[in-house]
């Protein structure tokens, strides 16, 4: 588990470690109710931003992975963040990807193009056996994101007293994956 492969770079972002410069620009995106409608922990202060990049660095430090800074290339805008995040679920340590975007950054495709890098790093890099993404059934633009992902089937659970979907991608399912991508590129 070698972090020294960040920042990770896409088409049109960079996945970097947060650091505490980051508070006040992600404390207005987790401030923002629309932003948060789906989160377990509801809408963040400035504190709470603050302490969440706090686990995230200690994340960095002990497990390699944690949720990332999303910055527009072409901006140098905090968009957000994405990564992979150790969590507890039935009873199972897991590990799922996880990620909030700027309302402003909604419907570009970034999302998407940010959990990819990160679902890449952790199955390409980090040689995880299986990733899940937890979303609860409401949050429809998180469920398009993940069957664009490649996510397939889900099972029902509940995470923090909430109804969700636990949808699982595994190694083998991503490589498959990626072999399909590159052969739809060699041959439009």
């Amino acid at each position: 588990m070698n972090p020294l492969c960040l920042p990770l770079h896409t088409e049109r972002l960079i996945l970097r470690e947060l650091t505490p410069d980051d508070t006040p620009a992600l404390a207005q995106i987790l401030g923002d109710a629309e932003v948060m409608r789906h989160s377990v922990a509801g809408v963040l202060s400035e504190k709470a931003t603050g302490e969440f990049i706090d686990w995230c660095r200690i994340s960095y430090r002990e497990r390699g992975f944690g949720p990332w800074a999303v910055v527009e290339k072409s901006t140098s805008t905090l968009a957000g963040f994405c990564g992979l995040n150790a969590e507890r679920v039935d009873g199972k340590d897991e590990i799922e990807i996880g990620y909030r975007l700027a309302t402003g950054f909604w419907g570009k495709g970034l999302g998407t193009e940010a959990a990819r890098s990160a679902l890449a790093y952790g199955f390409e890099e980090l040689q995880v056996t299986s990733l899940i993404a937890i979303v609860q059934p409401a949050n429809f633009a998180s469920v398009k994101v993940i069957q664009k992902l490649g996510f397939g089937g889900f099972v029902h659970s509940q995470y923090h007293r909430q109804g969700v979907r636990i949808y699982r991608m595994t190694a083998q399912q991503w490589a498959l994956g990626r072999a399909v991508e590159s052969q739809d590129t060699q041959f439009p």
